[in-house]
Parts: structure tokens; C-alpha cells; sequence
């Protein structure tokens, strides 16, 4: 009996599912069934069941109690196929791909729908997607386990596939199950942050208070929430600055500098995460932000509204555990240069991440006479392209220490200057030149306009996709943050894994940190299913190499008490 089904939704209500064989087509009758639930339910000896699209079958599977173990989604595989064969932005719904594979007219892809705060909607679901008999949907299927074997690595590429179908199924969870949040703490931080609310919906009183600190400083009234209007009244103090962020003017001698950080610093809480915002996100104590696994072409996690991964640090002293439960907050230590010490395979640098010490403070040792701060800076210089300051020196002096692990980075960053497609080490693939648009460089944790002012010119709106240099910085990043992604997916799907006899709930994941919510008594248990997790997402993702993914975990009854 195969342990592998697949299932397609029918537009009476219905739902088709039949076993498959080795080749991904029908290895016996398709049967119709009248309940999704049902269907499901009766097959428990099924370990991995293929369907078009997570968002569509599995929120409605969550809301009946039913769970699967395995997931194959053959949208998300379109997509990084396409990724992978050159053909980024093509559309990716199971209809073109059906269209491409039958040599007929490909129909674009439907829009995404719009969050619904608060809800437990299906993640990022197209609206008007179209729905495929299943024969049509398994002939994709199969197709695509033939396009997985023609790529260079189709080891890799299928554990990728496998790895963003996990995340697909981690997301819908986490959205499920919602992030613990009290109301009634949120309200007290807003008071004593923001101080009374008038009535009309204007500017809570502290706020007023600082507009008027402001406007009192600069002798007229001045409108802190509009820059346009401070940079004028800069100019007219006799003050050039180019903008209102705080890296340009915190240096400025105004008395209207203080009143203002604090005003900007306020004025972003209470827009972002101020009453209005409690009242569209947060419902019988949680807070859904609908994840999306593998949301930018790094392979990062995005939410569909709510801020869910720009939670302030004063924010989340409302993010409480139930009673009798517990908040266990994972950070990976070092995530890109262990990475980068997988994927290049440097001897010096896979030794140095082969312990669980700090990275930083050991190859300050061994490069930068212990000073671990210019360690840092220099490790992520490399990653980042850093060329100003003491950038290249430091580039320099990491080159001859770790050869290979400098290479690897300038190898990606002279393809992707030349145009060439770049892939992490699993497979996920960059865009061509054409294909990067302005957001990308955010996407890869690249700080855009912030302290280089190469980085803020070259990835300014239509100027990416030309700028060679700016795309070659922007590979040298993608090689190193897409492959910690996609360990972060592996790890996701092991600790998944660990926790499916528990109590525990995974309910936060961003890049490099995780949250599990599960009762006091379980705890201990998964901050060891953490640690087992990032070992054998290493040893998957990279195979056998010394190199250690150590996690800082706290056990906290408050998400702020973690950090």
C-alpha cells in the first residue's frame, strides 16, 4: 500500500484523492468523497499527501482537527522550479503550469487576496484561483518530478521542494494557532507610552505634548509627522539635513533633535501597534499575522499584514503565555557565518563554527588580536560587500585567514555582476539581473540607504536591474541568507516533527528566531528538540561538516524577558 496520496478539492464540495505510484500519476482508482476531513482522516497510514496549494486544503483541515505528517505543494514546487530553470516571474499557479506542460496559452496568475485582520483565513491564498481535476494536477505533479531530476543537484533541489512544502505546513499552523497576546497589557504599555487618547482619533497626548516640544524649538509651528516640513524648518534654523532619519540627525545641535527622535519613536508605535491596531489583529488573545514560508526570493518568511515580524521590543511585553504555559524563545547564534562556513567548506572557518562558542570572539582571535567587535564587522562586511571604511582591510585580512570562505562570496557576487543565475547551496535561485526589483535588497537584510550611500543609490526604484555592482552585492548576500534559509525551513520541519507528541505549539518564526508555546512542564523538553533540530537540519542541509548551529533559548512566561 502507497503512503503517498494526492487530493483535489472538487467545486461541489467534494474532494478527489487517489494513491500514487513512484512515477507521481495514479497507482489506482480516483475516488470522490463528499468530506475534505473525512477523507483525510480515514488514511492515517498516508505520511505525505500532494496537493495544488497549502493555503487552499490545509487551513480547512486545521479547523476540523485533522493534521497531516507530509505535504508535497505543487504551486510552491512551480515556483522554485521556475526559480531554478532561469524562468523567474513566469506565472506559477498549477493552471499555467498545466498550459506550459500542454503547450497551450498560459493564463496569468490571479491576484493575491487582501489579509483580513484578526482571521483565520487561508494564508495568501489567490482569489479566482483555478481548481484542476486531479489527472490534470498529477500530470503537473509528474512533470515535475521529472524537471527536479534534470537540475544539476536533484538531490538538493528535492530536498528544497520538500523542505518549503514543511514550511507551507509550519505557517498555516503557527497561523492557526495564533501568537499568545494580552490585550489588556498592550493597553497599559500604549497609556503609559502614549498617555490619554481625544477623542476623534487624533494624537494621544504624548504625542501632542513632543509636536508642540518640537514646533517650540523651532519658534513656528512645525508638523513632526511630515519630513518635509522638518527638513524646511532645519534649513530655515540654518541646518542642512537631507532627511529625518535618526542616523542623520541625532548628531544635529537643535533643541528641537530630542523632542523629535522621541516623537518619531512614538509616533511609529502608535500607527503600527496603537489601539487601532489591537483591535483589527488581536482576538481571543492572539495575534495572527498570516505567515508565509519562502515569501521573498531569499526564501524569508513575510506575513500578509499586522507587522507580525516589526514587533517593537516594548511591544512585546504583550506577548504573554497562558497560565501554566511558557514562551521558549530560540535565536540561532551566528547564523551567516556558519552558513557561510558550510557552504564554502573553508578548513579555518568550518573549525572556528565547529564549536558553540562565540564566532565572533574566535576569529577575533585568530584575525583581529581578540577585538570582537571589528571581528564582526568584518565577517559581515563579507557577506554584505562592505567596501567603505575599514572594509576592505578587513576584507583583506579575512582572506587570508579563511581563502576559501572569501572566495565563495566574491565568486557569487562576480555572477551575479555578470548577469549569471546564483543559487544557495540547496538550489533556491536568484532572479536574473531583470527579474531583481528594489525591494530585494531589504528582503536579504542588505541596509538600504543607511550607512552606504552606494547601497541607497543602486537600489533605488528601476536602477537594481541595471547596476551590475548593485547586484553583485546583492548575491554575495543571497548565496549566504537563502542557504540559511533554507536550513531554517529543515530545522522548522524537525522541530515540527519533535513537538507532534506534545502539547507544544510552534507560534513565531522570522529568519534566525523561533517561539514555541507549550506548557510549563514541557519545556525543557523542546529547548532540547531546538537544539536536535538545528543539529539535524545542518547535518541535511549541508552533510557532514563540523560546523554547529547553537541556539540561545530562554524560557520566559514573556516574549520581552527572553532578550
Amino acid at each position: 500500500m502507497t503512503d503517498r496520496w494526492a487530493l483535489a478539492p472538487a467545486e461541489d464540495g467534494g474532494v478527489d484523492v487517489a494513491p500514487l505510484g513512484p512515477d507521481g500519476l495514479p497507482a489506482g482508482p480516483v475516488r470522490r468523497e463528499s468530506d475534505l476531513a473525512g477523507a483525510v482522516r480515514s488514511r492515517p497510514e498516508v505520511t505525505r499527501w500532494v496537493w495544488r496549494s497549502t493555503p487552499e486544503v490545509y487551513p480547512r483541515l486545521l479547523a476540523t482537527g485533522v493534521r497531516v505528517e507530509r505535504c508535497y505543494d505543487i504551486e510552491d514546487a512551480e515556483t522554485l522550479l521556475l526559480g531554478h530553470e532561469g524562468r523567474h516571474g513566469e506565472p506559477r499557479s498549477a493552471a499555467a503550469a498545466l498550459a506550459r506542460l500542454r503547450g497551450g496559452p498560459v493564463p496569468p496568475d490571479p491576484p493575491l487576496r487582501a489579509a483580513e485582520p484578526g482571521a483565520q483565513s487561508p494564508l495568501f491564498e489567490p482569489t479566482g484561483a483555478t481548481r484542476l481535476p486531479l489527472t490534470d494536477l498529477l500530470a503537473v505533479y509528474a512533470e515535475q518530478l521529472r524537471r527536479h531530476e534534470r537540475t544539476a543537484h536533484s538531490d538538493r533541489m528535492r530536498l528544497l521542494t520538500a523542505a518549503e512544502s514543511a514550511g507551507m505546513l509550519v505557517a498555516a499552523e503557527m497561523n492557526h494557532a495564533g501568537l499568545p497576546w494580552s490585550a489588556e497589557v498592550h493597553r497599559e504599555l500604549l497609556h503609559g507610552l502614549l498617555g490619554e487618547r481625544y477623542a476623534g482619533g487624533g494624537e494621544p497626548r504624548r504625542l501632542a505634548e513632543l509636536a508642540d516640544g518640537v514646533s517650540t524649538a523651532f519658534g513656528r509651528r512645525v508638523r513632526p509627522d511630515l519630513p518635509a516640513d522638518v527638513i524646511k524648518a532645519f534649513t530655515q534654523a540654518g541646518i542642512k539635513v537631507k532627511s529625518t532619519r535618526r542616523w542623520e540627525i541625532q548628531s544635529v545641535d537643535h533643541p528641537a533633535v530630542a523632542p523629535l527622535l522621541e516623537y518619531k519613536k512614538l509616533y511609529r508605535i502608535w500607527v503600527a501597534h496603537g489601539w487601532s491596531w489591537l483591535q483589527d489583529w488581536v482576538r481571543d488573545g492572539r495575534f495572527r499575522p498570516e505567515f508565509l514560508a519562502g515569501g521573498t526570493v531569499t526564501g524569508r518568511w513575510v506575513t500578509n499584514g499586522g507587522g507580525g515580524l516589526q514587533i517593537p521590543k516594548v511591544i512585546r511585553r504583550a506577548v504573554v503565555a497562558d497560565p501554566g504555559w511558557r514562551l521558549v524563545v530560540a535565536d540561532a547564534d551566528q547564523m551567516e557565518p556558519r552558513v557561510l562556513a558550510a557552504i564554502s567548506r573553508d578548513p579555518g572557518l568550518m573549525e572556528v563554527a565547529g564549536r558553540e562558542s562565540d564566532l565572533y570572539q574566535s576569529v577575533s582571535d585568530h584575525v583581529f588580536s581578540g577585538d570582537r567587535d571589528q571581528a564582526k564587522l568584518a565577517v559581515l562586511g563579507a557577506v554584505y560587500g562592505q567596501t567603505s571604511g575599514d572594509g576592505l582591510k578587513n576584507l583583506a585580512a579575512l582572506r587570508r585567514r579563511f581563502p576559501k570562505a572569501v572566495a565563495y562570496v566574491d565568486e557569487a557576487a562576480h555572477a551575479g555582476e555578470e548577469g549569471r543565475l546564483v543559487r544557495t547551496w540547496l538550489g533556491r535561485t536568484c532572479p536574473p539581473a531583470a527579474g531583481v526589483g528594489e525591494d530585494t535588497a531589504e528582503e536579504a537584510g542588505i541596509p538600504v540607504g543607511e550607512d552606504d550611500p552606494d547601497t541607497q543609490a543602486a537600489w533605488v526604484p528601476g536602477y537594481a536591474s541595471s547596476n551590475s555592482r548593485a547586484r553583485g552585492r546583492f548575491t554575495r548576500n543571497f548565496v549566504v541568507q537563502g542557504s540559511a534559509a533554507d536550513w531554517a525551513l529543515l530545522m522548522l520541519a524537525a522541530l515540527r516533527q519533535a513537538c507532534a507528541d506534545l502539547k507544544a505549539e510552534l507560534v513565531f518564526f522570522q529568519h534566525d528566531e523561533v517561539i514555541v508555546h507549550c506548557p510549563a512542564e514541557e519545556a525543557d523538553t523542546v529547548v532540547r528538540a531546538i537544539r536536535a533540530a538545528a543539529d539535524l537540519a545542518g547535518r541535511l542541509t549541508f552533510g557532514e561538516t563540523p560546523v554547529r548551529f547553537p541556539f540561545t533559548t530562554a524560557v520566559v512566561e514573556c516574549y520581552a524577558d527572553a532578550k
